[in-house]
């Protein structure tokens, strides 16, 4: 399945939570936080109002309780707003 974002919209692929601390205690699925970097797989055309300034490949920063979940060939993406991108991770 393949998913284009329209206008202001950006498809990014959330970053897997690290499971196991670094003194090697192994973290429950329920007790960790959801996370707020992923990758951009896909982005809209913009609109007048709003340019889309990231590209596929980069790594961003987002939100915390923005966008919509969206589950896609047994991977999990983030569909977000332009204006719910915080930074650009070089």
């Amino acid at each position: 399945m393949t998913i284009r974002p329209l206008a202001d919209r950006v498809l990014v692929k959330i970053e897997e939570v690290q499971e196991k601390t670094a003194s090697g205690i192994y973290i429950p699925q329920t007790a960790q936080e959801k996370t707020q970097i992923g990758t951009v797989v896909a982005v809209g055309e913009g609109t007048d109002k709003v340019k889309i300034t990231v590209k596929a490949g980069d790594r961003v920063m987002h939100d915390k309780f923005s966008g919509t979940s969206v589950k896609a060939d047994g991977q999990e993406y983030l569909l977000l707003s332009m204006k719910d991108i915080l930074a650009i991770i070089e």
